[in-house]
């Protein structure tokens, strides 16, 4: 065969596969590409004269930048600089990641630390030790989760009944966005009814413009903020036509109004802005965590965020992001971690980004899980999408983890969905904003996402959205209205969330309300890692209940499909089986359960059909056969071996109820054979016939072709293993020492 020219055909395999959609380049420092130690990354230094920060990383005061002079001022405790300072780097990050020095310690230590020392020395830690040190490090003891809800032609019930299902999965916080600006109110209050449903207490955001933003928060329509983006270089801030102090404000006016709010920063930023300065991307987030630190914001959405598929685009790309969500610990803020952006085409790559987090437990480890279809997400695509949840739920049932979500099924779910929808659609009519059929309800209750519900006039949300602006209403408005139309629980939880914030206990650092409206915060429920044995670890209850997953099937349902078939064939003992010298047989010994508690091979072939197919290929050959069960073992070697030693022939083919079959010779050892077909599965009724064929065949001394499966790449054994273990248990239950019997088989009619 001449070989082809050009590339080879497993190059243009590779060609195909979903990592060659992602680009990757190499480090060029000059453009920012760069995920650690830049060679214009500065020196760490710092230098205090009369209580007063004066030099930083090798500026000197009168060469400040805005970022220098905002963390000179606010963000550098200068009382534990020169000690911070001091420190020598491997034992800085020695003392991040042991569990013998207090997580109060370090955060003390990190803020007089300066961007470049931080970044120099999270730069040290690898992958496992960046993991071992976020354990230690997250503020609050228990996880949770974000989730975006939005839907591509902003459907105010079907938000709602979205809020509804996420908050149902486990989901404690829940952003919106709109393709339409002016459909942002209609869309926050849907958010916010459909959030109070299942359970008290989901914080919920509308990500808009900041004016719009601020509004619907003052308005009680959303409960907190976080798309307050903070940058790393001078340049960036003022492209947006904002500084450090004029984002500081900002939080300030959330704050005061009882919202909580966190910034918003992450590499790759400042790469796509054309303005890096040549510095690594690490360093560049130091300075973002330390602005938000000083502007009195409690945390920080980071690690990546719309910048990630850039810092993914580098070497060490994503052990970055891991360290920017540990930079924001070491601060003592809230991490609300970035994976809601998919950062590869490749799904093998974005849970290997996101598995990290899961395993080392953050404080929020989604900032931003798409709990809708991937083509309803608003936002682009997140690193997770609906489509992925049972994929999240299993992977949380493997390793064990608090992955803060639970299963829930059409039970569960309609009825929440379709109670959220009713009250959104009560509002809106009440409120006089727009109206919906009970049609139109149901199409939403039954959705998967947009697609499934019928297009509404744009223009009429967007008229909605303009009046309920224009109109001046509120929270209170949203209260007024579910109780009239007789929502009791969803106005109470609507007006808990508005009393919330008279209190301000959840604007607490790293602050959620649980199901029960209790506060978990830094305050209240304050990580306590300090290894093995310490910190936040599931309950039973809770390990019962991640447990407990769609894909989970009893032992009884997975032999279900046997009952159908038994009785198939009819297999009646005659006797201990004897050698026979005749030479022109083949013996086709079975196991202990075939056709009696086994009667549905693997393929989905009946045993009776699977056997009758084996013995007509032996006719058909003009070779005697007879059946011969094998009591003693299950192992498919030893039932071919020992019908191969009473064969006349030598010859023998074994069966087991699964559908496994092998071609053995009695002077072969028990583990060798002439043929095996294991892969039970992918046995059709072709293959067991040309299977008798040939062991007649081999009888006769002839060495055939052997028979060959078809190709298939499949895993199968995820599939049919759990299967498997279920009939082999079957089998082994009908194990009994002795010889073996011989068998008489009948085919009903």
């Amino acid at each position: 065969m001449a070989t082809p020219s050009g590339k080879s055909l497993r190059s243009a395999f590779y060609e195909t596969r979903s990592i060659s959609r992602d680009v990757l380049v190499p480090e060029d420092p000059a453009l920012g590409l760069i995920a650690f130690a830049s060679p214009n990354d500065p020196e760490p230094s710092i230098r205090i004269a009369a209580g007063r920060v004066v030099e930083i990383d090798g500026v000197a005061e009168a060469d400040f930048d805005l970022i220098d002079a905002y963390l000179a001022a606010h963000g550098i405790d200068a009382a534990v600089a020169e000690e911070a300072m001091a420190i020598d780097d491997v034992a800085f990050a020695r003392l991040i990641v042991s569990t013998a020095v207090p997580r109060q310690e370090v955060v003390r230590l990190v803020g007089g630390s300066t961007p470049a020392k931080i970044a120099r020395v999270l730069g040290l830690l690898s992958p496992l030790e960046l993991m071992q040190a976020m354990a230690k490090m997250r503020v609050r003891r228990t996880p949770s989760i974000q989730a975006h809800v939005t839907n591509r032609i902003d459907h105010p019930l079907l938000i709602a009944a979205d809020a509804a299902s996420a908050v149902a999965l486990g989901f404690r916080e829940l952003e919106t966005t709109v393709p339409v600006l002016r459909d942002a109110p209609l869309v926050a209050l849907a958010l916010l009814i459909g959030s109070q449903g299942p359970a008290p207490g989901a914080l919920t955001q509308c990500s808009v413009e900041e004016r719009t933003e601020l509004e619907l928060g003052l308005r009680g329509l959303t409960t907190y903020a976080e798309t307050v983006s903070v940058y790393g270089t001078e340049q960036v801030f003022l492209d947006g036509d904002d500084t450090p102090w004029s984002k500081a404000l900002l939080a300030s006016s959330y704050a005061s109004r009882g919202l909580k709010m966190r910034f918003t920063s992450g590499s790759g930023a400042e790469v796509l802005m054309g303005a890096a300065e040549g510095k690594s991307m690490l360093y560049l987030e130091a300075r973002c965590v330390a602005i938000t630190r000083a502007a009195g914001s409690q945390g920080t959405q980071n690690g990546g965020i719309d910048g990630i598929s850039v810092t993914a685009s580098v070497p060490n790309g994503m052990r970055e992001a891991l360290a920017e969500n540990l930079l924001a610990m070491l601060y003592g803020l809230e991490s609300c971690s970035g994976n809601d952006t998919q950062m590869s085409a490749s799904d093998m790559r974005r849970t290997a980004h996101t598995l990290p987090l899961l395993l080392a437990g953050s404080d929020f480890l989604f900032s931003g899980y798409g709990s809708i279809p991937t083509y309803d997400n608003s936002f682009g695509p997140s690193n997770f999408n609906a489509e992925d949840l049972d994929d999240y739920l299993v992977i949380q049932r493997d390793w064990g983890f608090e992955g803060v979500l639970r299963s829930c099924d059409d039970a569960t779910l309609l009825p929440l969905r379709r109670r959220a929808a009713e009250a959104c659609r009560a509002v809106l009519d009440e409120l006089e904003l727009m109206r919906f059929s009970d049609d139109e309800v149901e199409r939403c209750v039954h959705a998967h996402g947009s697609l499934d519900v019928a297009e509404h006039q744009t223009e009429e949300t967007a008229r909605a959205g303009d009046a309920i602006i224009e109109r001046e209403l509120t929270a209170i408005d949203v209260v007024r209205a579910l109780a009239v139309r007789g929502f009791d629980v969803e106005a109470e939880r609507v007006l808990e969330m508005t009393r919330q914030r008279l209190f301000g206990d959840h604007l607490q650092t790293s602050a959620i309300f649980d199901e029960d409206m209790h506060v978990l915060s830094g305050l209240t429920d304050p990580n306590d890692y300090a290894g093995p044995g310490t910190g936040y670890r599931p309950s039973r209850a809770r390990k019962l209940e991640m447990a407990q997953v769609r894909q989970v099937r009893s032992h009884d349902e997975l032999l279900a499909e046997q009952a159908p078939v038994a009785g198939c064939i009819q297999l009646s003992d005659r006797g201990p089986a004897e050698a026979r010298p005749r030479p022109d047989e083949v013996v086709v010994g079975i196991s202990p359960a075939f056709g009696v508690d086994v009667w549905l091979t693997l393929s989905g072939l009946t045993v009776a059909e699977a056997l009758r197919q084996v013995l007509a290929g032996i006719e058909e050959e003009g070779v005697a056969a007879r059946i011969v069960r094998v009591t003693h073992s299950i192992d498919l070697g030893m039932i071919g071996w020992t019908a191969a030693n009473l064969s006349g022939s030598g010859v023998a083919l074994g069966m087991q109820g699964k559908g496994t079959a092998l071609i053995h010779r009695a002077d072969l050892p028990v583990l060798s054979n002439l043929e095996l077909l294991s892969v039970a599965p992918l046995i059709d009724g072709a293959r067991y016939r040309l299977m008798g064929r040939n062991a007649a065949r081999h009888a006769r001394g002839e060495q055939p072709a052997p028979v060959l499966l078809p190709e298939s790449g499949e895993a199968f054994g995820p599939r049919y293993h759990a299967k498997v273990v279920a009939l082999v248990a079957r089998e082994r239950a009908r194990v009994r020492p002795g010889p073996p019997q011989t068998v008489e088989a009948t085919w009903p009619s």
